[in-house]
């Protein structure tokens, strides 16, 4: 069964899908340069210690991202 999330909730290791980028136009434009488009899987791979900001693999790179960054990404998790 899918879930509807949003990506600061996905656990670690677990690969979701991205749904949708629900934001403002400059972080969505970044967010779309740096790979984040709609059907994109996508796993958090690292926690920081202050647990804020994340590492995500995407599209065979790691990225860092923001908490308030990773909350208004929509994903779908199996």
């Amino acid at each position: 069964m899918e879930k509807v999330t949003n990506l600061n909730e996905v656990k670690l290791n677990e690969t979701a899908i991205i749904e949708d980028l629900k934001c403002t136009e400059s972080v969505k434009r970044r967010l779309l340069d740096l790979g984040f488009i709609r059907g994109t899987k996508i796993t958090p791979i690292l926690i920081s210690p202050s647990k804020d900001p994340r590492a995500f693999w995407i599209r065979g790179i790691t990225i860092a991202l923001r908490k308030e960054d990773a909350r208004q990404v929509s994903v779908k998790v199996k």
